[in-house]
């Protein structure tokens, strides 16, 4: 795995912090609609996208062509997302059965079908094995792991019948290679990752993929408070041999193409979008 300071990387903290970084504004990349609208007409919910990395997820399959169902427990920001895009607001807690029964019935009444899903809702608790309270480990699971498999559950059955559908989880980095002061959020994502394997495999009889992405640190509402400080900002691009911090749009380019008839073929995988962080 590639480390800082490494023998060769021509790098130094002192010359990265002499280069200071400006955080972008926190707002998605809008990104130019897809000359081939690879998910023309394709019916798609987009759960956590009312800000960061689910927003730039739902605005891109909007400019792709899809109908996208935005499913956020903030109702305000997901109807401003909505209407941005042309598409549809459900408040929902993707914690609660009841409430994700409700919104894969409603997408069901109102479109006919579901074609694409994408679990995006998380929480980031800090705390080391040390510090973590019982109420953060059980809220971490209860969002970024049970939610994935609540919402995963109802699509498949959704799209068991057409036999075709794509899943799509947002995973993490740290799901893979583990990050010290987050224990609770390592192991959800590390979950998600063994559940994407194992409903892959459930939903391979009737032909709907179920593939996770990884991202590495991605500039969201969720991580602007760490990433402005220009010490933190410095040692944290020392890790990433690409030397930026990722944007939503990078973690929605790679959404879109799993998303699309382009990965027919790909079920099972762990997309890493991390400009380079993990490589070994």
């Amino acid at each position: 795995m590639w480390r800082p300071g490494a023998e060769g990387s021509g790098w130094r903290a002192a010359e990265v912090r002499a280069r200071p970084q400006r955080i972008p504004v926190l707002v998605a990349r809008e990104h130019a609609p897809d000359a081939r609208r690879r998910l023309q007409d394709r019916v798609a919910i987009v759960t956590g996208a009312a800000s960061g990395i689910g927003r730039a997820i739902a605005v891109r399959f909007a400019g792709e062509g899809a109908r996208v169902v935005i499913a956020d427990r903030d109702r305000d920001s997901a109807e401003a997302v909505a209407a941005e895009i042309g598409g549809h607001a459900v408040p929902t807690d993707v914690t609660r059965a009841g409430e994700v029964g409700q919104l894969f019935a409603g997408v069901l009444a109102s479109h006919g079908r579901l074609d694409v899903l994408v679990n995006s809702a998380g929480i980031g608790k800090l705390g080391g094995l040390l510090e973590a309270t019982d109420e953060a480990w059980h809220e971490t699971l209860a969002v970024n792991l049970t939610g994935v498999f609540l919402c995963a559950r109802a699509a498949a059955r959704a799209m068991s019948p057409a036999r075709a559908g794509k899943i799509i989880n947002i995973a993490s980095v740290v799901g893979v290679i583990g990050f010290p002061g987050r224990v609770a959020y390592c192991a959800s994502k590390a979950g998600v990752l063994g559940l994407t394997k194992a409903m892959a495999l459930d939903c391979a009889a009737f032909n709907v993929q179920v593939n996770a992405i990884c991202p590495g640190p991605v500039l969201t509402p969720m991580t602007s408070a760490r990433f402005s400080d220009p010490e933190t900002l410095a040692e944290k691009l020392l890790e990433i041999p690409l030397r930026r911090l990722g944007q939503p749009d990078d973690i929605a380019s790679a959404a879109a193409f799993l998303a699309s008839a382009d990965a027919d073929w790909i079920t099972g995988h762990a997309l890493v979008v991390d400009g380079g962080m993990s490589v070994d």
